[in-house]
């Protein structure tokens, strides 16, 4: 797996560590100029204007303590800065033991949700929990049947009506089947909807209180999926969605293989406050895995 990661983080990795690494070459010394150098490449990495000018600051500090006197020093101290961001906040997977869980997926049009559903049931379906989708994306033509394909190929049994019916009434159903059936966790799948449309996000609301009502509590995890090649875009739609949504558990990061900018991982987690619990690396159902800061940094920035 270890590999995998590194082969998902491969262009991210060149983006930013290559020109860390040419950066330290071209100017060994530590001033002013590598200051303005090492944030340049920070912004364009997709790490945030906010984020790079508090690592860069964080740097400086460091350097005024005599604690680094060489730029390859000061990469080494950002691999460890970074760490800490990334590590501030993972969480594991909530999963009641002995009642129904319900996962929630929400995200825009596009962000592969469905297919995200797949590998998160896959995964825990290994793990030894028994699963159920539920087909709460009645909108999208084609996106009850997709789920289905998946649930038949998985052996993971789908709950869904027709297309154009009611998602609550949906997960209505879903919710007494599963717990019908001893299903350990329920995977709710939607249909994608953009932050600044209220109807669909006003939807979405709908959903949650019908699972709080059917289950008796809050979904264990909302999952709000971020498309990773959207870079620094993401965050202005996270934002939208957590001020209609405030109770997202988690972030599933999305096609991270076809992307350099993996980078925006972390001012996501930083200014969201809200952890990375899936990644997924590539179009096969195995392609997905729990979040690792370590892996990860070692994904984007080598070994620290």
């Amino acid at each position: 797996m270890l590999n995998k990661w590194l082969n998902g983080f491969k262009k991210t990795q060149e983006n930013i560590l290559g020109r860390l690494n040419a950066l330290v070459k071209i100017a060994p010394v530590i001033n002013d100029l590598f200051y303005e150098n090492l944030e340049e490449i920070l912004v364009t990495s997709d790490i945030g204007v906010k984020t790079s000018l508090e690592l860069v600051e964080a740097l400086k500090n460091e350097v005024k303590a005599g604690k680094i006197n060489e730029t390859k020093d000061a990469i080494n101290k950002l691999r460890e800065l970074i760490l800490d961001i990334v590590k501030m906040n993972n969480q594991e997977l909530n999963i009641s033991k002995d009642e129904l869980s319900v996962y929630l997926f929400i995200g825009v049009n596009g962000v592969g949700k469905t297919t995200t559903i797949a590998k998160v049931g896959n995964l825990l379906q290994k793990r030894g929990l028994k699963i159920m989708f539920c087909a709460g994306d009645t909108f999208r033509a084609g996106a009850i049947e997709q789920l289905k394909v998946w649930g038949e190929s998985l052996k993971i049994p789908v709950i869904s009506q027709k297309e154009g019916s009611d998602p609550a009434a949906v997960i209505f159903d879903s919710i007494e089947a599963a717990k019908a059936r001893g299903i350990d966790v329920l995977l709710i799948d939607t249909a994608g909807r953009l932050h600044n449309k209220k109807n669909l996000m006003e939807e979405i609301k709908k959903i949650d209180k019908v699972i709080q009502r059917e289950d008796g509590k809050k979904p264990e995890e909302i999952f709000l999926l971020i498309d990773s090649g959207t870079g620094q875009n993401a965050m202005a739609s996270a934002e939208a969605f957590i001020k209609n949504v405030p109770d997202i558990t988690g972030l599933i990061l999305t096609k991270l293989d076809g992307t350099a900018k993996g980078g925006m991982a972390i001012p996501l987690i930083k200014e969201l406050n809200i952890p990375v619990k899936f990644i997924c690396l590539g179009e096969n159902v195995n392609d997905i895995d729990e979040f690792v800061p370590e892996k990860f940094i070692e994904g984007i920035l080598g070994e620290v």
